[in-house]
């Protein structure tokens, strides 16, 4: 399965006390690199939900975003200073005794003195949130390789027919190869013609020229190369498994690239050149795709 490396996922779970919301986004990268926003709460997952995003991802570089509700207020709770409490009327007696005062402290005075009562944050049972959020993780995940396999079947297809049309302009240079050597031949007999003014002419000579012209502009291993590659890239988008493949097609990308560069060296032919031009501008194209695919 072609998989492109930009895409998109987001997914919500909740339950009675928590809404989990993940977020992820994702863009072309050589390797696979995570960059994870979320509540602190939540970082001694971030192991955890590295090794579940590994799943759905090979490649890419991956923006995740973890926004966290709660419904609940169980989180805070009320402690009871008892120590303190007992120092505040320790004195109190002292300060009845001392200055022959009436005790008229309550309760409800009492626990309005400071830090007698204070409201404080429970610590929350972390692990208890994990299997939610790894539900929200998951959930996000599997919508973002599901967009990204759609967008890989476009790229795919799109490859695929610029691949039948590169075939098509190997084919013209094979067409039009040996055109050019005839007509260096009918060339170079023309020439010695001219300067020898004389019909006669050494054809072993004329043939030995010709080769050695042939044999410098023939990029038949060129093009036998071209198809090979064109081919090998086709196996690869049509066969390809679970496996990243980004990288394979782009070395073949690249061994295209040098066939064409190749063929332009060689040849001082109009149309052979023009044509290898177009293979080339074809090839740009491919590699532009190849380089989102994962």
């Amino acid at each position: 399965m072609i998989r492109s490396m930009t895409g998109f996922g987001r997914y919500e779970a909740s339950d009675d006390t928590h809404k989990i919301l993940v977020e992820i986004k994702a863009v072309d990268h050589r390797y696979l690199d995570f960059n994870i926003k979320m509540p602190k709460k939540f970082c001694v997952f971030e192991s955890r939900i590295r090794r579940v995003m590994k799943e759905y991802a090979v490649r890419g570089k991956l923006d995740i975003f973890i926004s966290c509700e709660d419904f609940t207020d169980s989180q805070m709770c009320i402690r009871y200073n008892r120590t303190l409490a007992g120092e505040y009327m320790k004195y109190f007696r002292e300060m009845q005794e001392e200055f022959g005062i009436q005790d008229d402290i309550t309760v409800s005075r009492l626990a309005s003195f400071p830090d007698v009562l204070v409201m404080e944050h429970q610590e929350e049972d972390e692990e208890s949130l994990w299997p939610l959020l790894e539900q929200a993780v998951r959930g996000a995940g599997e919508s973002f390789a599901a967009q990204r396999s759609r967008e890989g079947g476009q790229l795919r297809e799109d490859i695929l027919v610029k691949l039948s049309g590169m075939e098509d302009l190997v084919s013209q240079v094979e067409t039009c190869s040996p055109q050019v050597v005839e007509e260096y031949r009918k060339r170079l007999e023309e020439k010695v013609r001219e300067l020898l003014d004389t019909t006669e002419i050494d054809e072993a000579r004329l043939m030995t020229e010709v080769a050695i012209f042939a044999d410098k502009t023939c990029v038949d291993e060129e093009t036998v190369r071209l198809r090979s590659h064109i081919a090998g890239m086709r196996k690869t988008l049509n066969e390809a498994g679970e496996d990243s493949v980004g990288r394979k097609l782009d070395f073949l990308a690249q061994e295209m690239n040098r066939e064409a560069n190749t063929i332009l060296s060689k040849c001082s032919n109009m149309d052979i050149s023009s044509t290898a031009i177009q293979i080339k501008t074809e090839i740009e194209k491919i590699r532009e795709q190849v380089q989102n695919i994962e």
